[in-house]
């Protein structure tokens, strides 16, 4: 009985020898069988390292030696260099490697570290990371929107961003650019106390663009001008006087405010009762008896 066709496939196919790479390819058969626990592995690079060399690790023969003042001593052996720098209790650190002869100055290695690091960190605090917000508007924007994306653009250049300002047209509105340009121009008006424009307003495909970039100088002008305001609307009571300047540059002492004094107000005096006229209508009282002395001797 003949066996299937799709058994012999497979039984021949079970029976194919496997394949084997060329010796060239292997490193364990172009060794002859053996290999080192190194040989094979993809080889790593070294770190980079950005430190410069110091003291022991130069391996120049002669170096041009700066003190550690910033005066020239000149070309020295390195064991030279390196007695005058272990003399000052001090570091050689090689400053220019691609100089021929290279450059060492003798300075404090640890101490430069630690100011170039604080360095680095005071200008990655002072670094603003600037941000390109956009605001869109459309050709047929009302008033109420037109107000509260210009506040919100205002806001976004107070913060220290820059701002770019869309006009999104459809259709037939293309016909019309006059329409944008004449509400970016109106954008630029309304913060023009803060900002300045970067980029001039232009077609970009179906939108006109502008952007805007903060301006410290008109923030500041704006801010002294509110501040003038305010002191012309103050009333002349609650204006502060000028202080008068003192002769040593000391600031004089702030005058005492005087108690008021207080207002003296007579003492009330009680009313007098004024004597009652005599009626000459009331009848007039008997008058008391009187005992004689003698009479009253003789009872007793």
């Amino acid at each position: 009985m003949q066996a299937p066709l799709g058994a012999s496939l497979r039984t021949s196919a079970s029976r194919r020898p496997r394949r084997r790479f060329p010796a060239w390819t292997c490193p364990t058969r172009r060794n002859g069988g053996s290999r080192a626990p190194h040989e094979g592995r993809p080889a790593i690079a070294a770190p980079h390292n950005d430190e410069p060399r110091i003291n022991d690790r130069i391996r120049a023969r002669e170096v041009r030696l700066v003190g550690a003042d910033g005066s020239q001593i000149g070309i020295r052996p390195l064991p030279e260099a390196l007695s005058i720098a272990r003399e000052f209790d001090l570091d050689l650190v090689e400053v220019a490697d691609k100089a021929n002869p290279p450059v060492c100055r003798i300075m404090d290695y640890g101490k430069y570290k630690y100011e170039a690091a604080q360095k680095a960190k005071e200008s990655r605090r002072k670094s603003t990371n600037v941000v390109v917000k956009e605001m869109k508007y459309r050709p047929k924007i009302g008033s109420g929107d037109f107000d509260t994306k210009t506040r919100k653009v205002e806001q976004f250049l107070v913060d220290g961003h820059k701002v770019k300002v869309t006009i999104m047209f459809r259709g037939r509105e293309m016909a019309h650019p006059e329409l944008g340009k004449k509400i970016l121009d109106h954008v630029a008006d309304e913060v023009v106390h803060v900002a300045r424009i970067e980029v001039v307003p232009k077609l970009d495909g179906r939108n006109m663009i502008m952007v805007l970039a903060p301006d410290k100088r008109a923030q500041a002008a704006h801010a002294a001008m509110l501040r003038d305001q305010e002191a012309e609307a103050a009333p002349d009571g609650s204006a502060p006087a000028p202080e008068p300047a003192s002769v040593n540059g000391s600031s004089p002492p702030a005058p005492v405010a005087a108690p008021l004094a207080a207002e003296v107000l007579p003492a009330p005096t009680p009313e007098t009762a004024a004597p009652a006229a005599p009626d000459p209508e009331a009848p007039t009282p008997a008058a008391a008896p009187t005992v004689a002395a003698d009479d009253t001797a003789a009872s007793s």
